[in-house]
């Protein structure tokens, strides 16, 4: 049964599946510098116990040897797992995820660009005082009573949903302190979408340095007039702001609405009545995420597309989106197909819930740094692999990928065996502007939120005892 994983990838005629064969792993672990001995519970073993015990949820490790038909406690496999070294793992993954890359190079391309999603999402962990310490907790929950909460970042092939590299960091951690770290897996020609927390000079000074184009919602303070030859502010020059009219709602209060005021942007062309080439000055001083010669080394000024669209489709909180991006031409890439691939950045939630909710790393269970690393590598691997064999299914089942259903592959795959051929798998039906309200219809029990440590709550339920 341990090995049935690396046979069932043999059938789809992928090469990725060769980096899961026992001789690969042995190579991973060798050059990890990883040493054993001849025992019941070797790397290779132990690794596909933790393949196993990931497809089926993250199960209990008592759970774990049962599924592999090992003869073995769960204490030695979680003593075997705790050996294996995360440089060995996190390898397997890069390795295994570069084949895929390759595999699914010319899949989905959106007006002959690859394009790449990329957002940032979290997890929670044991309350352990070393991950409290490393990865911190919520500020609104007081010591004992929450737990550890990891922040990642994830850049996601937009056409398969593979998740190309993450990145993990403490929870009070700015999506861009990491996107930098994603750019090496882009190339010259990709296009990069992402929300309004990518949108800035820096960050798009960075991406036009390697070749990657972007489409970024634009941030919330960005100061955006569609007014032909309207005035600009010049560098150094003070923003002495704007009168504005009363009654501002309440989003513009918290400045989620539009900024007023001068643009800093010196407007250039004309593409539309909400579509219009400027150029931005470089700000005066670096962000904290960047190194001040990084930021002395981007050009001056960047010439940028803004433009903004309306949204008319029920049930949608936000009815107006504008938009930043580097792409120009307005013949190669017109608003309609922008605003398109803008929309189209919300699947990454999707491959979100999917690795969280359904494969449950919403809560990982080590109670060590270097332990929930290993664990966030194997979800990534086995998550790829999930959806290495829904690609296999919608070309047998000549349905687009998105189609496929996710649970029944990673079902499949939890439950099939050596030889098995992979079969058809569910087709999720077509439900075009569908919504759904963020509300529970099922109730969860009625005690009180922990406030104070369970210690104290134990010592204050012991005394009423005695005085009782």
């Amino acid at each position: 049964m341990l090995g049935r994983i690396a046979r069932i990838v043999e059938q789809l005629k992928q090469n990725w599946g060769q980096e899961l064969e026992d001789e690969a792993i042995r190579r991973a672990m060798e050059e990890a510098g990883h040493k054993w001995r001849k025992r019941e519970l070797d790397p290779v073993t132990t690794f596909r116990l933790f393949t196993l015990q990931i497809l089926f949820g993250n199960v209990a490790c008592n759970f774990v040897p049962h599924l592999g038909k090992k003869n073995v406690t769960g204490s030695a496999y979680c003593a075997a797992r705790g050996r294996l070294p995360l440089p060995a793992l996190q390898s397997l993954l890069t390795r295994c995820t570069a084949k895929m890359a390759e595999h699914v190079r010319d899949t989905g391309r959106w007006l002959g660009h690859r394009l790449w999603l990329v957002d940032g999402s979290s997890f929670s962990m044991s309350d352990t005082d070393e991950l409290r310490e490393h990865f911190g907790q919520s500020g609104a929950q007081a010591t004992g009573c929450g737990f550890p909460t990891a922040h990642w970042m994830a850049l996601v092939h937009f056409a398969t949903g593979l998740i190309q590299r993450a990145l993990t960091s403490p929870l009070r951690s700015h999506d861009m302190s990491q996107v930098a770290g994603l750019h090496p897996e882009l190339e010259s020609g990709d296009v990069l979408a992402g929300d309004r927390a990518f949108c800035s000079y820096a960050h798009l000074g960075l991406l036009i340095s390697r070749g990657i184009q972007g489409i970024f919602r634009a941030h919330q303070k960005l100061i955006i007039d569609f007014t032909p030859g309207r005035a600009h502010r010049e560098p150094g020059q003070k923003h002495k702001g704007a009168k504005k009219k009363a009654g501002k709602t309440r989003g513009e209060e918290k400045g989620r609405g539009p900024a007023i005021g001068i643009p800093h942007s010196r407007w250039i062309k004309k593409l539309g009545p909400l579509d219009q080439i400027v150029e931005w000055y470089r700000p005066s001083d670096a962000p904290s995420w960047m190194t001040a010669d990084t930021f002395a080394a981007l050009p001056e000024t960047l010439q940028v597309r803004e433009l903004r669209y309306a949204i008319g489709r029920p049930g949608f909180r936000v009815k107006e989106v504008t938009l930043v991006t580097t792409l120009l031409d307005p013949e190669r890439y017109p608003a309609e197909e922008l605003a398109r691939a803008y929309g189209l950045r919300w699947t990454i939630e999707t491959c979100f819930a999917h690795i969280k909710t359904t494969m449950k790393m919403d809560v990982l269970r080590c109670q060590t740094v270097r332990g929930v690393l290993k664990e966030l590598t194997m979800f990534l691997l086995v998550y790829n692999i999930v959806r290495m064999t829904m690609l296999e299914a919608a070309r047998r089942q000549d349905v687009p990928v998105d189609r496929i259903s996710f649970v029944d592959a990673l079902r499949w795959l939890a439950t099939a065996q050596a030889g098995d051929e992979l079969p058809d798998l569910v087709i999720n039906r077509l439900r075009p502007n569908r919504a759904e309200p963020r509300v529970r219809k099922r109730r969860p029990k009625q005690y009180p939120l922990m406030t104070i440590s369970r210690g104290e709550l134990r010592k204050a339920l012991l005394g009423l005892e005695v005085a009782a």
